[in-house]
């Protein structure tokens, strides 16, 4: 007696919770086993698409015909698109079923594989729902590219936007916060240059409650929906384009297009390669180098017995590891080499401000000689037009000189409109006096700063890495403008042979191959 396995699908879970189309095809299939005293097996329903056979409830009826034990040997369906659409891995099953010595077969198109004939029906059977397939896939692809092109945003909404509905069931998305405000912070920061994008990633999931991987993070600024457009790829004949889209953008395109060209590479900034975030007790991490190796070195803590100890430690297998209270402590003590004293900046300041004078008070010098020639001109065509009046020079004459003076007087006027904003109301003296209150404070900016302060005062003394070798600090160059600010370096680059004039050194008290910051331990 032949036994059965009853093999019921449906394409989708509506159908399979709501729909009477598993239950329609477990009712025929039983009648036609007690109509053919047929018995039945299994019964196995299946809600996947029949477009391939990686089907779970399919797998593991695979798994159980291929067990020795199994006694199986025919699978009945009602058509043969429940068993398939896709022709060709069809045949490729049905090959291995035969190996099995199991016999597919649909109740209500009946074939006998046996018979060479019935391999074209067979065909059609396949064919035609794999046909409907891609027709119908295919006019979905066409609609949905159509909407694109009239700027609709198809799927899910994107990261800062939700979908929404309006009262006459049409689809929209709209901004949705914090996300979108989260989202639009960090596109002002990437355009900024100065800190990575994953730095600014990180940095934007502290403050938002969705957090978003790196990789979807990358999708995202460089998805032009953020500034109102609707990507289009390429397709047969038709070029990639953007087209302007239905939704309203969070950011302007002026801006996303700065992001696209700081992503590039296009702008350059100088800045170490560290991490923004770190650990209040590793203000150093990110910026110090083995002395042993040369490969950075991370910090991490360690858990004792009562506390947390941290320390500064290779990746490598040179061992190095210094305590990172001590070494905070040297660096910490190394910076009151940048205490400014009264007289250089009072010097600093007279500088700066004949650098103000030359190049920002010349602009105000031009505005004055820009409007003395407006009044030249004027007077110029005052004149002529008196000349005109008394008949001294004849219309044609007076007609040229007055086009001539009024190009010359919009050109001006134009330039006069261009120029800088007003700088009257400007306290240059105050200014100046407060950054260099700062500038003479780095050492107690730095003790007292919280750890964005710190890692900011050192990511921009120092270009370079540090190195530590557990007594002093050494870097290979320094800041240009903080080198000639504090006249680290005066009077100790000497020319030697086989010698580098570009190397400085921060310390006057010794002369060695690198910059050293010194302490009093």
């Amino acid at each position: 007696m032949k036994i059965a396995d009853l093999y019921i699908r449906v394409s989708t879970d509506e159908q399979a919770d709501k729909g009477y189309s598993q239950r329609d095809q477990e009712e025929r299939l039983k009648r036609f086993c007690v109509t053919n005293k047929i018995t039945v097996g299994q019964v196995i329903y299946e809600d996947h698409s029949a477009k391939t056979f990686n089907r779970p409830a399919w797998t593991n009826l695979l798994n159980n015909l291929k067990k020795k034990s199994s006694k199986t040997n025919l699978i009945l369906f009602t058509k043969w698109d429940r068993f398939s659409r896709n022709a060709g891995d069809a045949y490729q099953m049905i090959s291995t079923l035969t190996k099995l010595g199991v016999e597919p077969q649909a109740v209500e198109q009946p074939l006998d594989l046996s018979i060479p004939e019935n391999k074209m029906m067979l065909a059609i059977y396949l064919a035609a729902p794999e046909v409907e397939n891609d027709r119908r896939a295919l006019n979905t692809f066409y609609g949905m590219r159509r909407a694109r092109k009239e700027g609709c945003l198809m799927g899910k909404a994107p990261f800062g936007y939700i979908n929404r509905s309006k009262e006459d069931g049409r689809k929209y998305v709209a901004f949705k916060d914090p996300e979108a405000f989260a989202m639009r912070w960090a596109f002002n920061e990437i355009a900024k240059g100065i800190l990575a994008a994953d730095q600014v990633r990180q940095k934007m999931n502290t403050q938002s409650p969705v957090k978003l991987s790196r990789s979807a993070f990358h999708v995202a600024i460089r998805n032009p929906l953020y500034c109102g457009k609707i990507f289009i790829a390429k397709f047969q004949d038709e070029e990639a384009h953007l087209v302007q889209g239905q939704h309203e953008p969070l950011i302007s395109e002026e801006l996303f297009n700065k992001v696209q060209y700081v992503l590039d590479g296009n702008k350059r900034v100088e800045r170490p390669n560290t991490k923004i975030l770190s650990d209040v007790n590793l203000p150093l991490r990110g910026f110090l180098v083995c002395p042993d190796c040369g490969r950075n070195l991370t910090g991490s803590a360690s858990k004792g017995r009562t506390s947390r100890y941290y320390y500064y430690h290779c990746v490598s297998a040179c061992g190095f590891r210094q305590k990172a209270e001590f070494a905070n402590d040297i660096f910490e003590k190394g910076m009151h080499q940048f205490e400014l004293d009264g007289g250089i900046k009072n010097v600093l300041k007279k500088l700066l401000l004949d650098n103000y004078k030359k190049f920002v008070q010349d602009p105000m010098n031009e505005k004055k000689r820009i409007v003395q020639e407006i009044d030249r001109l004027n007077t110029r065509l005052s004149v002529a037009r008196n000349k005109l009046l008394s008949e001294t020079i004849d219309d044609e004459e007076y007609l040229d000189i007055k086009k001539e003076c009024k190009g010359q007087i919009d050109k001006l006027e134009e330039q006069l409109s261009k120029d800088g904003s007003d700088t009257k109301n400007f306290n240059v003296d105050k200014t100046l006096d407060k950054a260099l209150q700062h500038i003479q404070n780095i050492p107690k900016l730095y003790s007292e700063g919280e750890i964005q302060t710190k890692r900011a005062i050192i990511g921009s003394i120092f270009p370079e890495k540090l190195e530590f070798d557990g007594k002093t600090y050494r870097t290979t160059r320094m800041n240009v403008i903080v080198n000639h600010i504090f006249q680290i370096n005066n009077g100790l680059l000497q020319k030697k042979n086989r010698t580098n004039e570009n190397i400085f050194h921060l310390s006057c008290l010794v002369a060695p191959s690198r910059i050293e910051l010194l302490s009093n331990v």
